[in-house]
């Protein structure tokens, strides 16, 4: 099975006054995400500037276009997308 992961960094260093509320918009997309079957896992990073996220039976264009709509995605800094086969 592929699976394509995004490695999303962003800048925490210049974090806008309403982090809080884009923390919460960004959980309520990812929910959806996780619900709709696409979003396999989201792992946070530490130090806290960033998370991973592995998707399952979507493309990588189309994840591309996913990540472009999350909240958190206005302030990244870098995003990396890796193209993997899980085996068994």
């Amino acid at each position: 099975m592929n699976r394509i992961q995004a490695i999303l960094t962003i800048d925490a260093d210049n974090l806008p006054e309403n982090f809080q509320e884009i923390i919460r918009q960004e959980q309520e997309v990812v929910g959806r995400w996780k619900a709709e079957g696409f979003l396999e896992h989201l792992y946070l990073r530490t130090p806290p500037n960033g998370a991973v996220l592995i998707f399952k039976d979507v493309n990588e264009e189309k994840v591309k276009e996913l990540m472009a709509t999350l909240p958190l995605f206005q302030l990244k800094k870098a995003v990396e997308y890796l193209s993997l086969i899980k085996q068994f």
